[in-house]
């Protein structure tokens, strides 16, 4: 049994996944809720591919520089900081290979039926034709070009709406968007625990369980979001220098670092560099857990070794 205080949590389904906040007292969880709730609906009405009202989706390629709102220059400039920071490994213009490979509305109502996809091949147009101007506020897209911000939105997010729900409260606040975890303000006694899963929805009893203080954590997967058309299958983690579903040996990796959209970046990109994941990672010293698809786990960067009883740090 732990002797850890229990933790007021409040859930809710959100942004096509399920949003969890957490803080230390029940007091506190109403105003955290509520400061957490109005973040997430700004994020997906400036952000989201699939509604029919956000503003991403009314952005024209070939129509010059379009004003946009102070959420969604944010989400681009995290974006675009994203892609120049792994050299591209992550890049927002792969909306066009998403699309084409049949993640054209949300997750939940694609269905594993229908024609094989059409799979892009060849490179995405690269995120350095996304001409953005963060004085202006103004984004230049050129002909062709679709966005996708899955690996960075959710995840600025979860780091926006922590820090706006301890600023309101005084509070500790954990905020998990569909896994991606950000934190702001105290810890609780003993450390966050989280739990790292292949699925965060569906957990499995020996999923590791880890603490963590500050920052964020992040878990990218190839399991989760998989869909199958005729004899094809897909999944959402695109390699851009080939317009097609990332292929190597890691099923998924979960990343602990400064902020939730930094972890989420790096795990993304590992998944994208395949092999040479684990010595990108070492590089940047990320703390990092590393499954193959065989189900062997590999520990980076001071990340705790896979163990059962109470859980540990996982660094950040």
């Amino acid at each position: 049994m732990s002797d850890r205080p229990p933790l007021a949590v409040a859930t809710w389904p959100a942004l096509g996944t399920t949003a969890w906040v957490v803080t230390a007292a029940s007091a506190d969880l109403g105003a955290a809720r509520a400061v957490v709730a109005e973040a997430v609906d700004r994020i997906d009405r400036a952000c989201s591919r699939f509604r029919p009202d956000s503003e991403l989706g009314a952005l024209r390629p070939g129509a010059g520089a379009v004003p946009v709102s102070a959420v969604l220059c944010q989400a681009l400039a995290a974006a675009l900081r994203a892609a120049r920071l792994t050299d591209g490994l992550v890049d927002p213009t792969v909306g066009t290979a998403l699309r084409l490979l049949g993640y054209d509305r949300d997750f939940a109502q694609l269905a594993d039926r229908g024609p094989a996809p059409v799979l892009r091949v060849g490179p995405v147009p690269g995120w350095r034709a996304v001409g953005l101007d963060p004085a202006r506020r103004t984004v230049t897209l050129p002909a062709g070009v679709e966005l996708d911000l899955g690996a960075t939105a959710k995840a600025l997010c979860a780091d926006q709406a922590a820090a706006a729900a301890h600023a309101a409260t005084g509070a500790g606040v954990l905020v998990s968007l569909g896994g991606d975890i950000a934190t702001a303000g105290p810890a609780p006694p003993g450390g966050g625990p989280v739990q790292v899963s292949d699925d965060h929805a569906r957990p499995r009893s020996d999923d590791p369980t880890v603490v963590i203080a500050g920052g964020g954590l992040a878990t990218s997967s190839t399991t989760v979001r998989r869909w199958r058309r005729g004899p094809g299958e897909a999944h959402h983690i695109v390699d851009p220098a080939a317009g097609t579903p990332a292929r190597g040996p890691w099923r998924t990796v979960t990343v602990a670092a400064a902020s939730c959209v930094d972890a989420n970046t790096a795990a993304t990109a590992a998944l994208v560099l395949g092999a040479a994941a684990p010595a990108w990672l070492r590089e940047r010293r990320l703390p990092a857990r590393l499954v193959d698809t065989a189900g062997q786990v590999v520990a980076l960067a001071g990340w705790p070794a896979d163990r059962a009883g109470a859980p540990e740090a996982a660094g950040r």
